[in-house]
């Protein structure tokens, strides 16, 4: 048997593979499919640049040159390929990840996520410009849709383009973003991207180069929780009507018309998880979206070949969800139920905070899984102290947390805004929400946050009691002996399926 495979990031071994409460499976096929990818869009560099002078208005696509593949680099979720036109200006060209977003299982999963990142860094420009973020040049589609802001289209273009917003405006109408379609008669062989401005050394230097070796320093730490402050503040004042994700339409128009897509959803479609939230669903309540999310993590356990690791591990999965809802209406407020709904960074983490080297935040980088969400899910970041999500030390963790809310609190009355959020944190915090949600959040690590985090607050004596999963199990589904025998059933293939991708590697 082969010791060891190559993941994305890391090489892994069998014991460890089995383990893993991820399908290890499918991430063995990431290395082969990025090097399918990274081979598509080396081989078409001449459409990037054709779609930069496009986008940007040059003479030629001469102009444009695609930096080194050195370079390039790959996130979770995207491909980034810096660019230098002729003036020295650099750019981004980020492509989404096809294998890790759902393309082949849910066909048009890219371009969802494109549609509303792109929308997001409208409402960013739009309304939250004390916020810097990376100017969006364009973006395309994989339909071949390509649009591009009007600020770089002919004057006539852009003209014209200022009046019919006024007059839609004046008249009480919608008002398009400042994207416009933008036909191009160029290959569409890249696919979907997002044009994106550069931002350099000269600007600072991501929070996780510095991280580790400056958290300890209070004065460095003030300075970023006061920026983070403003960034949650100034998103707190954008009130929606409903849950969901903004989009930009075929006509331009950034429109909350998208289900709310955060990693997790995209990433189960791309494990072939059947996800109960259709594109177009919003929601006008805090329990349907609650409800909805608790049956993307049903779907996870009956759907995860290897989502159980044993049948007394799948009886404490189905108890802990049949719980989960049981509980749900001591965590959320019913006069809150049906709002506000504000934008939230899901997927908000040191690599998406460029500081300067007093850690004054200077730009946030990346804003894909945003999304209009109840007002129990702003809250503190859980990094704050470094430590992995369901390993946290409540102690340690709310030192930290406490520090981060005294920074918050001085924001409100420095900024004044019109809506404030400080005292809601802190009572998620004491009433225990902010477990709640963080459980929510993580489909791997539900099972420990509610066991150790949730059950306590209703029942101490329970806790660690193995009969509690018993006596609970067989109210998540009817049936339910049967189910925790399938799902056994279920590891036991999987694990063989394993040894043979280790075996015959």
């Amino acid at each position: 048997m082969t010791s060891v495979r190559s993941l994305l990031h890391k090489e892994i071994t069998y014991e460890e593979a089995k383990d893993c409460r991820s399908n290890i499976l499918l991430q063995l096929r990431y290395p082969q499919e990025r090097r399918k990818l990274y081979q598509r869009i080396y081989k078409h560099r001449p459409s990037i640049q054709e779609r930069i002078a496009h986008h940007l208005g040059l003479h030629s696509p001469s102009v444009c040159r695609v930096e080194d593949p050195l370079t390039w680099r790959y996130g979770s979720f995207n491909l980034c390929v810096p660019v230098t036109v002729e003036n020295g200006k650099r750019l981004i060209i980020r492509f989404p990840l096809p294998y890790r977003v759902g393309d082949n299982t849910h066909p048009g999963n890219s371009d969802e996520k494109l549609r509303c990142e792109a929308a997001t860094y409208t409402l960013f420009q739009e309304t939250c410009p004390d916020v810097r973020v990376p100017h969006l040049y364009g973006f395309a589609l994989s339909t071949g849709q390509t649009f591009t802001a009007v600020q770089h289209l002919p004057l006539l273009t852009r003209l014209m383009y200022s009046i019919r917003r006024r007059l839609r405006s004046w008249l009480g109408y919608p008002v398009p973003s400042n994207y416009v379609q933008h036909p191009t008669g160029t290959s569409n062989a890249l696919g979907g991207y997002l044009l994106l401005e550069y931002i350099d050394e000269r600007d600072g230097q991501m929070l996780s180069t510095t991280w580790e070796a400056g958290r300890a320093n209070p004065k460095l730490r003030q300075n970023l929780y006061r920026g983070i402050s403003r960034i949650q503040l100034s998103l707190a004042q954008q009130i929606f009507p409903k849950i969901g994700s903004l989009t930009i339409d075929g006509e331009g128009f950034a429109r909350l018309e998208n289900r709310p897509l955060t990693m997790d959803i995209q990433m189960s479609e791309n494990e072939g998880i059947p996800v109960p939230i259709p594109r177009s669903r919003t929601y006008s309540t805090v329990d349907s979206y609650v409800n909805d999310v608790l049956r993307c993590h049903d779907n996870r356990l009956s759907y995860q070949p290897n989502a159980a690791q044993s049948a007394s591990d799948c009886a404490a999965q189905m108890s802990a969800l049949a719980l989960m809802r049981t509980v749900r209406p001591a965590f959320f407020e019913a006069d809150d139920s049906r709002g506000p709904f504000s934008p939230c960074l899901t997927d908000f983490h040191q690599s998406n905070l460029i500081v300067d080297s007093e850690w004054n935040l200077k730009a946030l980088l990346d804003l894909e899984w945003t999304a209009v969400l109840p007002s129990a899910f702003i809250q503190p970041p859980i990094w704050l102290t470094d430590e992995l999500g369901d390993m946290i030390t409540t102690e340690t963790y709310n030192t930290q947390r406490e520090e981060f809310m005294e920074s918050l609190k001085l924001e409100e009355v420095s900024l004044q805004p019109s809506r404030l959020i400080s005292s809601a944190m802190n009572r998620n915090w004491e009433s225990g929400t902010f477990w709640y949600i963080l459980a929510l959040q993580n489909p791997t690590a539900l099972l420990d946050f509610f066991y150790h985090r949730l059950q306590p607050l209703f029942c101490k004596e329970h806790q660690g009691d193995p009969e509690l999963y018993y006596k609970t199990y067989p109210y998540w589904t009817r049936n339910a002996t049967d189910f925790i025998t399938l799902k056994v059933k279920h590891r036991m293939e999987f694990e063989a399926e394993l040894q043979r991708a280790f075996t015959h590697s």
